[in-house]
């Protein structure tokens, strides 16, 4: 049986580790925002704390039907207030840590789904 790996046609996260991503053959180590529809945007917050609700409207105007929130190395959930642009839009938040958010964005991205994952990636220290 002759095995080949998937080929797609979106961004995918490649890899992962304490402080960076992979996005395709480019290794990020600063938060950064992927869409399935190609969108790649530094996303300017260094620390959970520094997350205010322009970060969520921000995130509200890439019109993705579902948005993937990894909020570091352990599951940190955004202040209901942060989220009403969101909820305005009608757009759909998940919040995981960022290792199952890249995991997560990988398999809905490569069903065609439109979904933006934010990827907060904090200093290792």
């Amino acid at each position: 049986m002759k095995l080949q790996p998937d080929k797609f046609d979106v961004q995918s996260v490649t890899g992962y580790g304490p402080g960076w991503v992979g996005i395709n053959a480019d290794k990020i180590t600063h938060s950064v925002v992927v869409g399935s529809r190609g969108q790649r945007l530094d996303w300017q917050c260094a620390r959970f704390e520094d997350l205010t609700a322009e970060h969520f409207a921000q995130l509200a105007e890439l019109g993705a039907e579902l948005v993937i929130f990894g909020s570091g190395q352990r599951i940190r959930f955004p202040q209901p207030v942060w989220l009403k642009p969101l909820m305005a839009q009608r757009i759909g938040l998940e919040t995981m840590d960022t290792q199952a958010a890249c995991r997560t964005y990988n398999v809905l991205a490569q069903e065609g789904r439109n979904v933006v994952v934010a990827l907060l990636l904090e200093p290792v220290t």
